[in-house]
């Protein structure tokens, strides 16, 4: 069996079911985008393809905050599944760096294999997609769906974004409304731009029933 098709079937049976958004199918999806970027983009293949497999493996959002934990993990499944050693290493730096860590937290990525799955990720977070699945997430940890009396905020750190108490639709100002901005390649940049536009119109008519009053 190839490299490819053992990691693909060690992270079905892991995210297979999971409930929070960040399950085998957001994976798959998140693969499929990585791959049309890199046809557009270029990168290696084979190295964005791992990565994008493995970009949630022991994510910190459920391993207890732990930053560099995935990378680790998915370098170890590499090298055990026969993975060449340079490869495990550039897919541990993707994963350690993929995510999101605050608004005015910089996320570094040095490598355009990194930009493009991280792009991938990131456009699987907004649009009608994002929109569910930032739902099921605020669902998950028991955030209210909204709470005028809770203020977004604008983190300055990892653990002030990790740690804060908050309302899935304050989630938008504080991660998803700024990911336009911070995508990549212009291949993604392009299909950004509609997702964005589709979350705000999302957003003036959520606000629209939510202060319905009758004349």
């Amino acid at each position: 069996m190839a490299l490819i098709d053992k990691v693909k079937t060690a992270i079905f049976e892991q995210f297979d079911g999971e409930a929070t958004g960040h399950d085998w199918h957001h994976i798959n999806r998140v693969v499929n985008l990585s791959k049309h970027i890199q046809s557009k983009e270029g990168g290696d293949a084979n190295t964005i393809e791992l990565a994008a497999f493995l970009h949630d493996i022991s994510d910190h959002k459920f391993n207890g905050g732990k930053l560099d934990e995935g990378g680790k993990v998915a370098h170890a499944l590499l090298l055990e599944l026969g993975c060449d050693k340079e490869t495990a290493d550039n897919v541990k730096y993707i994963v350690d760096n993929v995510s999101y860590k605050g608004a005015n937290t910089k996320t570094e990525m040095n490598s355009l294999e990194g930009r493009i799955v991280q792009d991938a990720d990131r456009l699987d977070a907004i649009g009608a997609i994002g929109i569910a699945r930032t739902f099921a997430y605020g669902g998950n940890k028991n955030h209210p769906i909204y709470d005028p009396n809770l203020g977004s905020e604008i983190h300055d750190s990892f653990e002030e974004y990790a740690n804060s108490e908050t309302s899935t639709i304050n989630h938008f100002y504080e991660k998803l409304l700024l990911l336009k901005d911070r995508l990549n390649t212009e291949t993604a940049k392009k299909i950004g731009l509609h997702r964005h536009q589709y979350m705000e119109q999302f957003l003036d008519e959520f606000y629209g029933e939510w202060n319905f009053k009758s004349s």
